[in-house]
C-alpha cells in the first residue's frame, strides 16, 4: 500500500472517533474482514487472539511480529477501509521497530498492552509502559503517519476484586493518555457500570470496552460513554458457536452404511 493511502486512512480512523461509540468488528483474515466492510463498519480491528486461532498459533505472543505483518498484509489490502492491528505486548522489538513495521503493510492503529509475554508474562510497570506508549507516538510522528495508539492495560483482569486496582488502573490509563494514547483500553471490566463510569469519567480520551456482539447492548454502551468498542476473540467465539449450531443436524455418529 502507497505511503499517501496509508496517511489518509489513518487520518479517516481518528475522524471517525470523533462519533462515538465506534464500534471496531475485530477480524481475523480476509473473508472476516470484508463481511464485516459489507456490513457496513467504516474502520476494522484485526485481534490478536483470533488471528492467532485462524493461523493454527497461540494467543500472547505465540507469533512473532514478521509472522503477525505477513498475516495482516492481506488482510489490509483487501478492504478500503482503516485498519488497527493488535500488537500485543510488541514482541520484544522498539516502538519505533514497530510503527515501521505496521505503516509499512499499511495498517494505521494498534493495541499495546502492558503485559509482556515475551518476558514471563510480567505487568510493565506505569511509567514503562506510559514510556513506550510515548515511544510509540514519536515513532509515529517522526513517520508522519497519525497512527491510532490505543493503550490497553490488564490490570482488572489480573485480580480477583477489580474494583480494588481501579485507582492503580486510572493512574496508569492516565500515564498512557499523557503520554500520547489516543484512547484507552481497560479490559475486563465490560459487564461493570460502576468501574466502566469510573474510568470514563476519569480520562479524557475515548475508552475502549470489549463486547460480545449477541450478549451485549450497544445502547448500554453508549448510555454509559463508551468511546470505542472491539470484539477481541468474541465475535469469533460467536460466529463458532453459530457454526456448530448450523452443522449439528448435519453431523453423522458413523460412517454411512451400504448396502
Amino acid at each position: 500500500m502507497d505511503f499517501h493511502t496509508t496517511v489518509q486512512r489513518a487520518q479517516r480512523l481518528g475522524q471517525l472517533h470523533h462519533s462515538q461509540p465506534l464500534v471496531l468488528p475485530t477480524v481475523w483474515d480476509v473473508w472476516s474482514a470484508r463481511t464485516a466492510v459489507s456490513a457496513g463498519f467504516p474502520a476494522l480491528t484485526v485481534g490478536s487472539h483470533p488471528l492467532a486461532d485462524s493461523r493454527g498459533a497461540k494467543d500472547h505472543e505465540g507469533q512473532t511480529f514478521e509472522e503477525v505483518l505477513a498475516a495482516v498484509r492481506p488482510i489490509i489490502a483487501a478492504v478500503d477501509v482503516p485498519v488497527s492491528v493488535d500488537l500485543e505486548a510488541g514482541y520484544a522489538h522498539s516502538p519505533a521497530d514497530l510503527i515501521a513495521g505496521l505503516i509499512e503493510v499499511g495498517g494505521v492503529g494498534l493495541n499495546l498492552e502492558d503485559t509482556v509475554h515475551s518476558d514471563g508474562g510480567r505487568m510493565r510497570t506505569t511509567q514503562e509502559h506510559a514510556e513506550f506508549i510515548g515511544g510509540l507516538r514519536a515513532a509515529a510522528d517522526d513517520a508522519g503517519v497519525p497512527i491510532w495508539v490505543n493503550g490497553r492495560t490488564d490490570l482488572f483482569q489480573n485480580t480477583d476484586d477489580p474494583s480494588a486496582v481501579l485507582e492503580q488502573a486510572i493512574e496508569r490509563l492516565l500515564a498512557m493518555q499523557q503520554a500520547g494514547a489516543n484512547s484507552v483500553y481497560p479490559v475486563s471490566i465490560q459487564d461493570s457500570d460502576d468501574l466502566l463510569t469510573a474510568v470514563i469519567n476519569s480520562v479524557s480520551v475515548p475508552v475502549n470496552t470489549t463486547a460480545h456482539p449477541v450478549r451485549h447492548d450497544l445502547e448500554r454502551f453508549r448510555r454509559l460513554g463508551v468511546g470505542r468498542i472491539t470484539y477481541g476473540p468474541l465475535l469469533q467465539f460467536a460466529m463458532t458457536d453459530a457454526m456448530k449450531h448450523m452443522l449439528a443436524p448435519w453431523s453423522s455418529t458413523g460412517p454411512a452404511s451400504r448396502e
